[in-house]
């Protein structure tokens, strides 16, 4: 994929608030979809900043829907239109009676000379195993702009998005006299940041449960980085690792020994070793690079250029940690193919003449049952060889049996002889898709 189409359906790019502003209009709200890990309030918040909308002035306004929030969202909604506020309304799936109505109120908000600054944000998680438009209104979908900014699973896209976090001007507030410390270890609270969440796809190999570490919690553990930095004479690493480990991720964690190797990943990337090109994974090619030669933007590239090709290994982890995950992302993949292929109505007929041969074919190369009577009696010692294969050859008589039964009753049912059951149709289009 990646020779044919780039890098672009490979890796996931950071996610850039300001390109999703570019496209909304009075018109056009965003709708933010709610992934765990990820709040997109933060964002909302760095554009509104951009924009002199701010919580603190009332120019922006948050709402978190819930119960008594209904009428509270729909005057906020059209005093916003008519003043030019920003609007937040956060987790809209909680309230799905109501959604109705605020469809109405925000379709009247936009067409009654709305203010030209006015922006309405709409954040909402994806109903279980089912589509948005089965639980947000059609129109709402139809006028916004879609913005799913779910965290990757790889970790070159994890260590781009973990600095993406902080920008130019976040480095231009580390205490001067200990820069080369700030910009060494906010490199390796991302990468200790994305080892973390990369471990999340081994599942319970890298985690006993799913654990929602966010950005928020990398913010605020760069926030504890600057204050640290700017009130002590030498870096506090044991102080660091302790708010990191036990508070800041150690909050989400339940586990003893989940906590034990969050600790340890702690252990091995922040201690002074890391002002010396220390190795930043079990990858011998990737190290610290010199906080004397590196700024943001070549600690970036860096991690462009310079991230050797994911393995189990750089998490730790043994190399036959990733089966589970590959076979896993290879059924769902195949099950979004088959999802999405559709199919024209005037193809049935032809689909189930393609299973009645299937079935023919198949009812015809199945092999007769073994007759373990006769088996039995050309027996003349015993040992464990012949043992196990008389008792394979009683499991494939009882496989033989039920793939038989299952195909001649498939059969019938499509003869109308027989009623079709939910089973056999999970066979028939088994059968359909090879």
């Amino acid at each position: 994929m990646k020779e044919s189409l780039g890098d672009r359906y490979v890796e996931q790019p950071a996610f850039d608030p300001f390109v999703m502003y570019e496209e909304m209009t009075v018109a056009t709200p965003a709708f933010l979809v709610l992934f765990p890990g990820v709040d997109p309030t933060p964002d909302v918040e760095q554009i509104g900043e951009a924009q002199n909308k701010r919580l603190v002035d009332g120019t922006f306004i948050n709402i978190s829907m819930g119960e008594g929030q209904e009428d509270i969202a729909i005057k906020a909604l059209q005093d916003s239109a008519k003043t030019g506020k920003w609007l937040m309304v956060q987790n809209v799936h909680l309230m799905e009676d109501w959604l109705k109505v605020f469809e109405r109120a925000l379709e009247v908000a936009c067409e009654e000379d709305p203010h030209p600054e006015f922006r309405c944000f709409i954040s909402s998680e994806p109903p279980g195993g089912g589509r948005l438009s089965e639980l947000i209104p059609e129109s709402i979908l139809q006028n916004s702009i879609k913005v799913a900014n779910e965290a990757p699973q790889d970790l070159k896209s994890n260590l781009r998005r973990a600095m993406s976090k902080f920008d130019e001007a976040y480095y231009a507030k580390a205490p001067k006299q200990k820069y080369n410390e700030f910009k060494c270890l906010i490199f390796g609270l991302c990468m200790f940041h994305s080892l973390i969440l990369g471990r999340r796809k081994f599942g319970s190999m890298g985690w006993s449960k799913i654990y929602n570490f966010n950005d928020g919690d990398l913010r605020i553990c760069g926030d504890v980085l600057h204050n640290y930095l700017a009130a002590y004479e030498k870096v506090p690493y044991d102080d660091l690792k302790y708010l990191y480990g036990e508070i800041m991720y150690g909050g989400h964690i339940t586990d003893d020994w989940d906590r034990r190797t969050n600790n340890t990943y702690l252990e091995v990337l922040l201690q002074p070793a890391i002002m010396q090109q220390m190795q930043l994974t079990l990858h011998p090619g990737f190290k610290s690079p010199d906080p004397a030669k590196f700024e943001r933007e070549q600690y970036v590239n860096y991690i462009e250029e310079k991230l050797p090709v994911e393995q189990p290994q750089m998490f730790g982890l043994h190399p036959n940690a990733e089966i589970g995950y590959l076979t896993n992302q290879g059924d769902a993949l195949f099950g979004v193919i088959l999802a999405v292929q559709g199919g024209g109505g005037g193809a049935g007929g032809g689909a189930e003449e393609a299973v009645k041969e299937t079935i023919a074919q198949f009812l015809a190369t199945l092999p007769p049952d073994f007759n373990l009577l006769e088996l039995e009696m050309r027996i003349e010692e015993t040992n464990p060889y012949i043992i196990v294969s008389t008792q394979e050859a009683e499991r494939m008589n009882v496989l033989l049996s039920t793939m038989r039964k299952g195909l001649t009753d498939l059969q019938a049912g499509m003869e109308g002889a027989l009623n079709m059951t939910d089973a056999m149709e999970a066979t028939a289009a088994a059968l359909r898709i090879n």
